[in-house]
């Protein structure tokens, strides 16, 4: 049985609308434009039917089994999948046998593609590398982990290993609304009254998951009652019922984001820890960036806690760095750590105002020269200059400290308060400058 009698015999199981909606050619498949773009390696190697064996790694739903689909259509190979949690070495070595019969017999590849490959033991996967190394099956393996980490080298070694990416919002909107206008495999012989923000609900809540987002609106449509006219009518409630989420008012690029990142910030800048744990909620449960929020933790940690606390800053950065590297769900953890610290630490923003007055300077007074004891002395013609003459080295002087003049004009800008570990660093201030007279 070749790939289009299989598919045949899918349309009369009734297959899912994600299963229907599997694209058959590149231009049709969406996203995934770091390897699949016009010129890239992945896509060249496809269309000039030049693929040995594959391994394509990414989360749920980003296209690995459309994709091996798309790959067997294109080149007109017999296609075979297996799933790695139920099969076994037997079955590896029939389909093996008939992939050599079938090339033989009609000179006609065959793609194996096997889901959670991760899940086949070394010895599961010895029994693929002989063939797969001949070509006869090409393999296409798919896996949500770092397969560097979970398949055996010499698998590795004769594959060629692309990471698929989560689908962004308006690739999910794009997969979405084909599905509703195609008349073959998806819903455009339905009269369909479809809300917009009924599709983007749908897009931004299942994560990059193009499955996800399709189950719900065949869900969705399938189980709504027509109206009198024979109109389905998909809003935004259905959506919710459909993909079991509350919908949240919050737009990402309209005043609801907006106001709920400044109620998110006000309420750490007003050390109530709850209140900004509520609105980090509300923006993650809406499928916010993460890395939006620790953007906005470090921006208040640095403005309105300062040098009361520097760890504020510290952690803020961690928690940034954690949700690039991390992501979501794990990725909330660092998140609500940060955003609580930052809360509740004693607040100062006396950084925030020196450098807007420093700044308010530059741009309304006349730019000051550089003092010549200041100025670079490390080139030759330097000391003729006067370039660095009477500079005192701060180390050299006890405390590690000497009073010299640092501006030609003396500028005040800094003014530390009196809370927390600012509070040290005002007295240490007050005492260096009281101490000495400026030489």
């Amino acid at each position: 049985m070749d790939l289009f009698e299989e598919q045949n015999k899918e349309d009369l199981k009734d297959p899912p609308l994600a299963v229907r909606m599997r694209p058959v050619t590149l231009d049709e498949f969406v996203g995934q434009e770091h390897v699949l773009g016009k010129g890239r390696l992945l896509r060249r190697a496809i269309e000039a039917d030049r693929l040995s064996s594959l391994i394509l790694y990414g989360p749920a739903g980003v296209g690995k089994t459309s994709l091996a689909w798309c790959i067997a259509h294109i080149t007109k190979s017999h296609y075979v999948t297996i799933n790695a949690t139920t099969s076994n070495v037997e079955e590896l070595r029939k389909v093996i046998v008939q992939a050599k019969l079938k090339k033989l017999n009609t000179d006609r590849k065959t793609i194996l593609f096997i889901d959670e490959i991760h899940r086949f033991n070394k010895a599961q996967q010895d029994v693929l590398m002989p063939d797969i190394e001949e070509g006869n099956p090409i393999l296409i393996g798919a896996t949500v982990h770092n397969p560097c980490f979970s398949l055996a080298s010499p698998l590795l070694s004769r594959s060629l290993v692309v990471e698929l990416k989560p689908l962004k919002e308006s690739e999910i909107l794009s997969i979405l609304s084909f599905a509703l206008k195609d008349k073959t495999r998806g819903f455009g012989n339905l009269k369909i009254k479809f809300d917009k923000k009924a599709l983007t609900f749908l897009a931004q809540t299942c994560e990059g998951d193009a499955r996800r987002a399709l189950n719900a609106l065949e869900v969705g449509v399938l189980t709504t009652p027509k109206s009198k006219e024979g109109l389905i009518n998909f809003n935004l409630e259905v959506a919710a019922e459909s993909i079991q989420k509350k919908p949240v008012l919050y737009d990402k690029d309209e005043d609801s984001h907006y106001d709920t990142a400044s109620a998110f910030i006000k309420s750490m800048r007003g050390s109530d820890p709850d209140a900004a744990l509520y609105w980090m909620a509300k923006m993650l449960y809406a499928g916010e960036d993460p890395r939006f929020i620790a953007r906005r933790i470090c921006i208040a940690a640095a403005e309105d806690v300062g040098n009361a606390d520097p760890l504020a800053l510290v952690l803020a950065n961690a928690a940034l760095q954690i949700s690039e590297f991390v992501g979501m769900p794990e990725a909330r953890i660092a998140l609500a750590q940060a955003a609580i610290y930052v809360a509740c630490a004693p607040k100062s923003n006396a950084s925030y105002l020196a450098i807007d007055k420093a700044l308010g300077d530059i741009e309304s007074q006349k730019v000051q020269e550089v003092p010549d004891h200041l100025k670079d002395a490390s080139y030759p013609g330097a000391e003729v200059l006067g370039h660095g003459k009477g500079y005192k080295y701060s180390h050299d002087y006890a405390g590690h400290y000497v009073k010299q003049k640092y501006t030609r004009k003396q500028v005040k800008y800094y003014e530390p308060t009196e809370i927390g570990y600012e509070a040290k660093i005002k007295q240490r201030l007050e005492k260096l400058r009281g101490n000495q007279k400026t030489e």
